[in-house]
């Protein structure tokens, strides 16, 4: 174990600035320089500095695109050790609001590419209940019974086994930030962030990790859920 560099890694990301710039990308998306220099509210000089340091570390990948040099999170691994650290971030010695305290935040976001929030908790809980995931511990798996819940959402049984990445887990739990349960993430959480995005059931808004729902979305979700599980969804 190499601990200087784990300590240069820490202090990497524990700088406002680059702090700031790294959550920007937590939901995914590549930005520019620019973009990320207002996320951080310094000028262009100083986040290209702090962009070569990420960049170095194997934090950030650069991609080329034309003239423009866009910047995303290096791997789901550095999204993961991110989301840990702001769940770190907001445990107080006393019994506070956990998460964020927007509503929408609260109620759907992506967690770099995965769903997140009371929607994707309770999707994770209603998979569960149904026996279509398995919890254990750390890990998760999908059984052989979730084409079956999931049709009812247009998920078919060749969504599921489309292998998404070799390196990457199929499934896993990951706590939720404001909820503090699980929610899930790995190949199949980003499937059905995905699909709930390109069904028009959640919509992206601009510069900000949380997602709408949609009137279609409230439906779909509600008839797949049952009333009871939805409405403590909906009512909190």
């Amino acid at each position: 174990m190499n601990t200087n560099q784990i300590a240069h890694v820490a202090a990497l990301i524990g700088e406002p600035a680059r702090t700031a710039m790294l959550v920007a990308l937590m939901d995914g998306r590549a930005l520019t320089a620019n973009e990320l220099a207002a996320a951080a509210n310094i000028g262009a000089a100083t986040a290209s500095r702090h962009l070569g340091l990420l960049v170095e570390a194997g934090l950030l990948r650069m991609e080329a695109q034309g003239r423009h040099r866009y910047h995303r999170l290096a791997s789901h691994d550095v999204a993961r050790v991110l989301e840990g650290i702001m769940q770190l971030g907001t445990q107080k010695p006393r019994p506070v609001a956990t998460g964020p305290r927007d509503a929408s935040m609260r109620l759907a976001r992506t967690c770099y590419d995965h769903l997140a929030g009371r929607i994707a908790v309770a999707m994770a809980q209603k998979l569960v209940d149904d026996g279509a995931v398995v919890i254990e511990d750390d890990t998760a798996q999908v059984t052989d019974g979730a084409a079956k819940v999931l049709t009812p959402l247009g998920i078919t049984r060749d969504m599921l086994q489309a292998d998404g990445g070799a390196r990457r887990p199929a499934c896993r739990p990951c706590l939720d930030w404001g909820e503090r349960r699980m929610h899930l993430a790995g190949r199949f959480g980003a499937l059905m962030c995905s699909h709930c995005i390109e069904q028009g059931w959640l919509a992206r808004k601009p510069k900000s990790r949380a997602l709408d729902l949609t009137p279609a979305g409230a439906k779909a979700l509600r008839n797949w859920m049952g009333l009871q599980r939805w409405g403590d969804v909906a009512g909190q």
